[in-house]
């Protein structure tokens, strides 16, 4: 089963273009996220239409983040790629006629429902200023461990 990974790649292209002082095209993006530049400005164009990022084109053109790292949630990038299923688990039959697979359906459907909305919760509390701090975390501490391994050498 194919899993909709556009939120981890937006994720991933919005670290990268935090860190960087220019607009990064999707050419760039493309080579950072391992992706075709049309999937990537595919996926942008959700952001730019929920006023996340914005383009220009031309020679120093590309993409650039309008919103606040501070105020931008996980819930928000979310809705802005039009709230793509959370869940794989689906029924087998949506309108089942058998009485187990209607009482199957309504476990499911109350539990996956429970589950999306804690899920959603939560994301709407991590912010990307959040994910960028923690990238910054790790890397300060990969810088670390590197700088270690040459001195021990």
């Amino acid at each position: 089963m194919k899993r909709d990974s556009r939120l981890s790649s937006v994720l991933h292209a919005l670290l990268h273009m935090a860190e960087h002082d220019a607009p990064m095209t999707s050419e760039q993006l493309s080579r950072c996220l391992g992706a075709n530049p049309v999937v990537v400005r595919r996926t942008m164009g959700f952001l730019r239409r929920a006023k996340i990022v914005s383009s220009d084109r031309g020679h120093a053109g590309g993409w650039r983040i309008t919103a606040d790292l501070s105020a931008l949630t996980l819930r928000d990038l979310h809705v802005a790629l039009e709230k793509p299923d959370v869940f794989a688990i689906g029924h087998r039959n949506e309108v089942p006629e058998c009485l187990v697979e209607q009482a199957v359906n309504a476990a499911l459907d109350g539990t996956l429902a429970e589950a999306e909305a804690l899920l959603l919760r939560r994301m709407g509390e991590v912010t990307l200023a959040d994910v960028a701090a923690d990238f910054a975390r790790r890397h300060a501490a990969r810088g670390h461990q590197n700088k270690d391994q040459r001195n021990d050498a």
